[in-house]
């Protein structure tokens, strides 16, 4: 019987993933989605969703099976590993230039301009602060969410 190997893995329901502005390999949101996918496969990935919508940005700008991912983090792999398997296993191997635009994109990415949309930013805005008014892009709203979440005062 073969032993899984352990698992360097955070507990979400401590603490919450890393930001989605942190970087691996250039690429924003990746340092989240691999702190997701460890909590996940120990069980302490808390209200924390590995594969969330958020996270099929990155799965579409590089073109990879988020269950293939998981099973590399499952195997015990690292960030630098995970890195490396991605360069391997992606569809997509977009040039550091392409990974600079596409990430600082992510970053600044604002809600869309259609009233649903709008209204469902605002409305989490508000669950959070009444007062914020420098919450403009969906990495600040999750980054507060996180904040507020875990005892912080908006």
């Amino acid at each position: 019987m073969s032993e899984t190997p352990p698992i360097s893995a955070p507990d979400l329901t401590q603490h919450p993933p890393r930001s989605p502005r942190c970087r691996l390999g250039g690429l924003v949101i990746l340092p989240r989605m691999l702190d997701k996918g460890r909590a996940t496969i120990i069980g302490r990935n808390g209200e924390f969703q590995y594969n969330a919508s958020f996270d099929q940005h990155l799965i579409n700008f590089l073109g990879f099976d988020p269950n293939a991912l998981l099973a590399q983090l499952a195997a015990g792999k690292g960030d630098s590993e995970i890195l490396e398997w991605l360069k391997t296993n992606a569809e997509f191997h977009p040039g550091p230039w392409e990974i600079e635009q596409w990430s600082d994109y992510m970053i600044r990415r604002t809600p869309d301009s259609d009233s649903e949309t709008l209204m469902f930013f605002f409305r989490r805005v508000r669950m959070f602060s009444r007062t914020r008014e420098d919450i403009k892009t969906w990495m600040d709203l999750i980054d507060l969410d996180d904040f507020v979440s875990f005892g912080g005062k908006p």
